[in-house]
C-alpha cells in the first residue's frame, strides 16, 4: 500500500463513486458510459483519479494499481471521450504559426482572470486561485517530463533545458513546485500534495487532465509540445500581473516572489520552446505541425472555460470553490457554492 500519497476525495457521481470503491477494493470497477458532459465533474474527477496513480498515487491504494489492466482499459474509455470533445469543441487555428501569433500578442483591454485579480482582485480570490492552480503547479513539469524520450535532437536538449530550470536547476529549494508551496503558505493555505482538490470544480481538472492526457501518450507528444509552449508564452505577462495583484493586497514575499521568477524566467523560456523546441521538433518530424497547434488550442479553450467559471462567480460575490477553504483568522470569504 502506498502510505505516502493524498487521501482520496469524495465521489462526485455514480461513476467516480465506482471507481473510488474499486481502489479500496471493496466494489467493483464501474462501466464508462457515452452520456452526460464529457467536462462534467463525474468524468473528469473519475479521470484525474486515473491518472494521478502514474504521479503520487493515494494513500492506501496499492502501487500495483498504476497498471492494472481494467483500470487502464477504464482509463481509455475515459480519454477517449475527453480527447473527442475536444477536438470537436475546440475553436482551431488554420495553421501553427497562426495559433503562436495569437499567443504573442497581447490584447489592449485584456478580461481574463490574471487581469481582473491585478485590477480589482481581493484576498481572498487570490486564495482560491492559488489553491485551484496548486493541482496544476504541484506537478506542472512531470508531465512535460515524460515528452522528453519521445523527442531527439534539438528539441530534445531544449526541452531538458527548460525542464531543468522548472526543477529548479538542481536546487529543491528553487523548484518550481517548491516556490509555488511557498507562495500557498505565505497565503495561509494548506500546501499537502492534492490538498485542494475536493475544492477544485470541473473546469480546473479538465485543465490538469489535459497535460496528464497529453503527456502520457507518445502519439500526442506534438500536443503536449504545443501545451508547453502555451504555457511558457503566456506566462510571463500573467505571472506579471499576478505578482501586481499579490502585492496589492499585502500576500507575503514569497506568494510575489513565485511569480516575479515567471515574469523573467519564462521570458527566456518562450523563445527556446519556439525556435529550438518547436523549430527542432519540427526539423524532424514537420508532419507534427497541426498537432502542436492542436495542443495549443485545447489549452487555450479549457483554460477559457476555466475563467469564465472564475469570474462568473467572482464578479457574482461568490466562492469559486466546491468546499470552503480554511481560512486565517483575519481573512473572510464567501461561502462556496
Amino acid at each position: 500500500m502506498n502510505p505516502r500519497g493524498p487521501e482520496l476525495p469524495p465521489a462526485r457521481g455514480p461513476l467516480s463513486a465506482a471507481l473510488l470503491a474499486y481502489l479500496r477494493g471493496t466494489g467493483p470497477l464501474p462501466r464508462p458510459t457515452d452520456s452526460g458532459d464529457p467536462y462534467g465533474d463525474d468524468p473528469q474527477l473519475a479521470l484525474y483519479l486515473c491518472y494521478e496513480l502514474h504521479y503520487r498515487g493515494f494513500a492506501g491504494v496499492p502501487d500495483e494499481a498504476e497498471w492494472d489492466p481494467d483500470l487502464l482499459r477504464l482509463r481509455a474509455a475515459l480519454e477517449h471521450r475527453f480527447l473527442a470533445a475536444l477536438r470537436a469543441d475546440t475553436p482551431g487555428h488554420a495553421s501553427l504559426d497562426d495559433a503562436l501569433g495569437a499567443l504573442l500578442v497581447e490584447p489592449a483591454e485584456g478580461t481574463g482572470v490574471t487581469h481582473f485579480l491585478c485590477a480589482e482582485g481581493e484576498l481572498w480570490q487570490l486564495r482560491e486561485y492559488a489553491a485551484q492552480r496548486s493541482l496544476y503547479h504541484l506537478k506542472e513539469a512531470d508531465p512535460h517530463a515524460w515528452v522528453l524520450p519521445r523527442l531527439w535532437g534539438r528539441a530534445k536538449a531544449a526541452m531538458a533545458a527548460v525542464e531543468y530550470d522548472e526543477f529548479g536547476g538542481g536546487r529543491a529549494e528553487r523548484v518550481h513546485a517548491r516556490l509555488f508551496a511557498d507562495l500557498m503558505r505565505d497565503l495561509g493555505l494548506d500546501t499537502a500534495y492534492g490538498r485542494h482538490l475536493d475544492a477544485a470544480p470541473a473546469e480546473m481538472l479538465a485543465v490538469v487532465n489535459l497535460m496528464s492526457l497529453f503527456g502520457l501518450h507518445r502519439a500526442l507528444r506534438g500536443a503536449l509540445v504545443g501545451h508547453f509552449a502555451d504555457v511558457e508564452i503566456t506566462s510571463s505577462p500573467g505571472s506579471r500581473r499576478l505578482a501586481e495583484a499579490l502585492r496589492r493586497t499585502g500576500a507575503g514575499a514569497a506568494a510575489q516572489f513565485f511569480y516575479d521568477e515567471h515574469v523573467e524566467a519564462d521570458a527566456v523560456h518562450e523563445q527556446v520552446v519556439r525556435h529550438e523546441v518547436i523549430g527542432g521538433l519540427l526539423e524532424e518530424e514537420p508532419e507534427l505541425a497541426q498537432d502542436i497547434a492542436f495542443g495549443i488550442d485545447a489549452t487555450e479553450y479549457l483554460e477559457d472555460r476555466l475563467a469564465r467559471r472564475l469570474l462568473a462567480d467572482w464578479r457574482a460575490g461568490r466562492s469559486s470553490l466546491r468546499v470552503p477553504l480554511a481560512q486565517p483568522d483575519a481573512l473572510q470569504q464567501p461561502s462556496a457554492t
